[in-house]
């Protein structure tokens, strides 16, 4: 058992490492087998049934957003005041990692002259969090925490606070020229969207 663990998270790493330098299209499952050191490609399909499931499986693992959101159960009472600066970190955790970075540039480069892999990506990434969060604040209205509202829009309004903060790491360094630390905006960020959504006396 140990042994198959060692060996997914072989092919996990080489994964890793080959569509963070070869996108999607250019890692093949031949090229990640040769990097994880296998003797032969078809032992990747014991772990994995296609390329598909294998590029999900690096999302997953090193995606600390992805993580964060796996259990829903389990965060869908919590206040928002701790909920939403979790989720907040776990996404700036990823988009602070060097590794990271170069594979979200490659592959969304990639996704705009591929419409597949953009769905694929939508699917893995982006719906997963949103569908969270659309959750997260229905149940959050219902316990009286937030005003009601549309939470499609508010996922969405959500999410799009935390991007320019990203940006700023990845493609657009000017962003970065006012020295706003992670913290310091979420704190800010958080609370005008807490603010917003207070439930009116």
């Amino acid at each position: 058992m140990a042994e198959e663990v060692d060996r997914r998270g072989q092919i996990l790493d080489a994964a890793f490492e080959e569509f963070s330098t070869k996108g999607f299209k250019g890692a093949t499952i031949k090229s990640i087998a040769g990097a994880a050191g296998l003797q032969s490609p078809a032992l990747i399909y014991w772990y994995f049934p296609d390329k598909e499931a294998l590029f999900d499986a690096v999302l997953h693992t090193h995606a600390p957003l992805r993580t964060t959101v796996d259990d829903p159960a389990s965060m869908m009472d919590r206040p928002p005041e701790e909920v939403l600066p979790e989720i907040a970190r776990a996404y700036f955790a990823t988009v602070n990692n060097p590794v990271s970075q170069r594979m979200m540039k490659l592959l969304v480069g990639e996704a705009m002259r591929r419409p597949g892999l953009a769905d694929m990506l939508g699917r893995a990434t982006a719906a997963k969090v949103l569908g969270f969060l659309k959750q997260y604040l229905s149940r959050q209205v219902e316990l009286g925490r937030l005003r009601p509202h549309d939470v499609r829009s508010g996922a969405r309004a959500f999410v799009g606070m935390l991007i320019p903060q990203a940006a700023g790491k990845i493609v657009f360094p000017a962003l970065r020229e006012d020295d706003l630390t992670d913290e310091e905006h979420l704190k800010t960020a958080i609370g005008i969207f807490l603010e917003g959504l207070r439930p009116k006396d």
